[in-house]
């Protein structure tokens, strides 16, 4: 890693070269080594090390954002001067008001040295125990095993620094059969967390249990979502409901409703860039400390995540909450560490509840309908099982759903008390499994 000292001498020298009346410089320094496997064996090793310099310069109200790899004297000279260049043809931004001020920022310790170190040799033993299982069940296991660190600098014109290292470890399998399949993930900061034999074990069980599927005809059911489903639903309000920007805009369903009934009694989702619980980044890329934002509580409307530049345009004189996008971004601020609040069942209680209904693995390729009821369609994947009187029956073909994610949170009947880390639209997300009533399913597919 090249470290805290190197890196703002990086942006100092950046900074001295720019003539903008304001200028905010990011850099990004990613490390990533990832291990690819199909048909049971590794197919391919790739690492990659990269270096990106964000530069956002300021003239008056218009604003220029250039970026580079190019770290030398004259790489940096350009890349300011680009910056620059298109702010002066920028027209005047009226919301804009100034960069963040310096404020102090607390560390979270993000950073794992094994995870950091890890080897194509650590990789390719977790990556053997998923595909001996695989093998040995006569199933055929794909996926990646990934290990990554990062570190992140934020300094502008008036004084912010920041710094901040992290690493991350996330491996995903599917295993198959010539007529089902099963899946599994993990995600940790740490790569000690990452159990190959139990994800091995996850996967082929699933895989033997699909076969045979049968046809469930569309309609409302009952239905228990394993953790991998429930964080689809969090990307979701992530993506089109949790941010100022739709707020603002009024297309979260948020607007206008703070204060308000908007989920169950039983449902608290909430933002936390500390919590070592999830993959904790103490500061935004303005280099602002993020501050913990619930966004419901106990069912009700809370607030949202906001940056400078919407809590500037706000007529309530908001404050950035630090959870600002990479300059140039248009999409406004997201939430980068969120978490539900766990419940005190488990899985195995959710299904014995259960009269008639469906338990599904995960999701896949979800698209959103009507962004502000977040009414979203997807399918089933890797795992769709028929309940039936309390026990998993048969497996069924994969379903279509069309359901409004807002609407399902007001018929939560039972959450978790175990969560898993899962990645997230920007960021991660812990969540627990859930159990829903009536969940629109509206067709079937062939498989």
């Amino acid at each position: 890693m090249l470290g805290q000292e190197e890196l703002k001498k990086l942006a100092d020298r950046a900074l001295e070269m720019s003539q903008a009346d304001q200028t905010e410089i990011v850099v990004v320094a990613p490390h990533s080594a990832l291990t690819r496997f199909a048909n049971n064996y590794i197919h391919q090793n790739v690492e990659q090390q990269d270096l990106d310099i964000r530069v956002r310069s300021i003239i008056g109200k218009k604003i220029g954002v250039a970026s580079s790899n190019d770290t030398s004297d004259d790489g940096l000279k350009n890349v300011v001067d680009r910056a620059l260049n298109l702010a002066r043809h920028q027209r005047e931004n009226a919301d804009f008001h100034s960069l963040p001020s310096p404020q102090p920022i607390k560390e979270a310790d993000a950073y794992v040295e094994r995870t950091a170190r890890t080897g194509p040799e650590e990789r390719a033993a977790v990556v053997a125990q998923i595909c001996d299982a695989a093998s040995r069940a006569g199933l055929t296991a794909a996926g990646a095993f990934r290990t990554a660190s990062t570190e992140i600098a934020v300094a502008n014109s008036l004084g912010t620094f920041a710094y901040q290292r992290d690493t991350l470890a996330d491996v995903n399998t599917v295993v198959m059969s010539e007529h089902g399949s099963g899946h599994a993930e993990r995600v940790s900061p740490d790569v000690g967390d990452i159990d190959g034999e139990a994800i091995a074990k996850e996967a082929v069980d699933t895989a033997l249990r699909n076969i045979n599927q049968t046809e469930l005809p569309p309609g409302d059911y009952d239905v228990v979502f394993q953790e991998y489903a429930v964080a689809d639903i969090l990307d979701f309000f992530a993506y089109l409901s949790f941010g100022a920007q739709a707020y603002q805009e009024k297309r979260s369903f948020m607007a206008g409703r703070i204060g308000e009934q908007v989920m169950g009694e039983n449902i608290t989702l909430y933002d936390d860039g500390l919590s070592l619980e999830g993959s904790p980044n103490p500061f935004d890329f303005e280099g602002v400390p993020r501050q913990p934002v619930t966004f419901v509580e106990d069912g009700i409307a809370k607030g949202v995540v906001w940056d400078t530049y919407t809590a500037g345009k706000d007529a309530d004189d908001r404050e950035t909450t630090g959870h600002a996008l990479p300059a140039g971004s248009t999409f406004g601020p997201v939430p980068s560490n969120m978490f539900l609040t766990t419940g005190d069942a488990t899985i195995e209680e959710m299904i014995e509840s259960t009269k008639r209904g469906v338990y599904v693995s995960r999701f896949w390729y979800t698209r959103p309908v009507h962004p502000l009821n977040v009414v979203v369609t997807g399918m089933t994947r890797d795992g769709t099982f028929l309940i039936e009187d309390g026990k998993i029956t048969s497996p069924i073909k994969n379903l279509r759903f069309t359901q409004s994610y807002l609407e399902a949170m007001n018929r939560v009947e039972a959450i978790g008390k175990d969560s898993m880390l899962h990645h997230a639209i920007a960021g991660v997300s812990r969540v627990p499994a859930m159990k829903i009533a009536k969940w629109s399913f509206t067709g079937v597919s062939e498989y």
